[in-house]
């Protein structure tokens, strides 16, 4: 085992808790950081569903926190892969049902500032020499604004260990109402705008932002795209202004888990070398979704939020040009009312052509991704994404607006990429209508030649979407901010 010690805090991890991405890296990079030799620790809150996976006899300390105070249990287990675990308890806090952030109606937790200001706090303590561990880590790295004030809350306490802070939606960014300050021990002094200020609310995005050692976020192009007014949504200029600690490092998948050629979730399992068996899976995702049975007719899927920024009314607003091109659309994904209502309304007027199941059902997921002849990801921005990763290794090109993690892991295909065999799928570079129908449109040219189509999914199912390359970026990152060398060097924080 390495020296390198790394505490990873995050409000969610896959399979315990998810509502997105997050919870998928949440699970995955600390296993691959694991398998690499470091000594990388997990922290959660203690929501229902963590805590059932928890031996609830390892409680390793009781910490104090806040005024009036708030009573935390250190509880120790692990994750399915094996990685160590501590779960802050707090049951007048997370031991409630809903997720992570909103209740059942998907109306945000009134305490999520206190909720999440635990959490951090916790975090900042396991980090400084207030730990009441034996174990302590050479680095703390926080995971969008649940965990954005872990690096304030360490400017003020002592040994603190140096902190990554990673970005995986600058859109969410915690923003709440000052008067918690007093409450969660923070100065007003760092009330500022060289500080925790954010347009006169507290932001907690803010506070990691500015105080972590380094950034990250989660591919190259957002990197670049948030640094921009256009999707830097009021913090451009201080990312900006840390550039030189500010870097896009592509997050991966699973490959274990996302293999069509062992995946238990599809209807038939293939791989590049079998897939004309492909096919067993179309035919299955269109009698699962009560779509005319029919080889021929090309089936776009879709799995996701149903939200603004996936372009949700951007694919109900094309779907009239997009079913006279001939083709069926199978959608799963849960959000706006406003956007499920209208959903209802095209599946109701088009039953033979488009079909949707509001929720998420995992199995659905996989078969979507086996079973599509294309995927459709319009969103306005995209910080990775990683349905269209899923989506080549199945065999399963992306249709893709440029922008983000989209444009950074899909080789579009051109003429010249086609020939070179790189083509992977099909982007297009204005939001909009017109550029996704024309994208469209120009991937069932394609699909229409079966020997390109073939070259294009074999090029995909190639790509080496795993997470050994980001890990290996993390531990590099890990290293300099902390000063650890990789062979027998001196700690840059103390040892436990």
């Amino acid at each position: 085992m390495s020296e390198l010690r790394v505490l990873f805090v995050s409000p969610e991890c896959a399979p315990l808790t998810k509502t997105g991405g997050l919870g998928d890296v949440s699970a995955a990079l600390p296993a691959a950081l694991r398998e690499a030799g470091i000594d990388v620790r997990v922290l959660l809150p203690g929501y229902p569903e963590v805590m059932g996976a928890v031996d609830a006899g390892r409680e390793h300390a009781r910490i104090a926190v806040f005024d009036p105070p708030l009573q935390v249990r250190l509880l120790a287990s692990s994750l399915q892969s094996g990685v160590p675990m501590y779960v802050a308890d707090c049951p007048h806090l997370f031991l409630r049902p809903g997720g992570p952030y909103q209740d059942g109606a998907l109306r945000d937790w009134p305490d999520n500032a206190v909720r999440f200001a635990l959490l951090a706090k916790v975090a900042a303590i396991l980090s400084s020499e207030e730990t009441p561990l034996d174990w302590h880590p050479h680095v703390v790295h926080c995971n969008d604004w649940p965990c954005g004030l872990t690096p304030a809350f360490l400017r003020h306490m002592s040994d603190p260990a140096p902190t990554v802070m990673t970005i995986h939606n600058l859109a969410f960014q915690g923003n709440f109402d000052p008067a918690i300050l007093p409450q969660v021990g923070l100065p007003w002094s760092s009330f500022t705008t060289q500080g925790l200020e954010f347009h006169g609310r507290l932001s907690f995005l803010k506070a990691g932002l500015y105080y972590a050692d380094e950034i990250t976020t989660v591919s190259p192009t957002y990197a670049l795209e948030t640094q921009s007014e256009a999707l830097g949504f009021g913090m451009d200029g201080l990312l900006r202004s840390r550039s030189q600690f500010y870097k896009g490092i592509l997050n991966g998948i699973d490959e274990n888990i996302w293999n069509p050629e062992t995946d238990p979730l599809i209807a038939q399992c293939y791989g590049a070398h079998s897939i004309e068996q492909k096919l067993g899976n179309k035919i299955a995702l269109q009698r699962r979704m009560a779509l005319p049975v029919d080889s021929s007719v090309p089936l776009l899927g879709v799995v996701g939020r149903l939200t603004h920024q996936k372009g949700t009314d951007l694919l109900i607003d094309a779907a009239d040009d997009l079913l006279a091109l001939g083709v069926q659309l199978a959608l799963l994904g849960r959000g706006d009312s406003q956007y499920e209502r209208r959903l209802q309304g095209l599946a109701a007027r088009f039953p033979n052509a488009i079909s949707v199941s509001f929720g998420f059902e995992e199995e659905l997921a996989h078969l979507i991704e086996a079973g599509a002849d294309m995927f459709l990801m319009p969103s306005r921005f995209e910080p990775c994404g990683l349905n269209q990763m899923y989506s080549q290794r199945y065999g399963t090109p992306p249709v893709a607006h440029a922008t983000g993690g989209l444009r950074d892991s899909i080789v579009d295909c051109t003429p010249e990429s086609l020939a070179a065999g790189t083509a992977t799928g099909f982007l297009y570079g204005q939001p909009g209508i017109a550029g996704l129908v024309d994208a469209v449109r120009r991937a069932l040219s394609v699909h229409r030649d079966s020997s390109s189509w073939l070259r294009i999914q074999k090029a995909g199912m190639g790509r080496d979407f795993g997470w050994r390359g980001a890990a290996q970026r993390y531990e590099d990152l890990y290293r300099q901010v902390a000063g650890v060398k990789s062979q027998n060097g001196e700690p840059g924080a103390k040892t436990g």
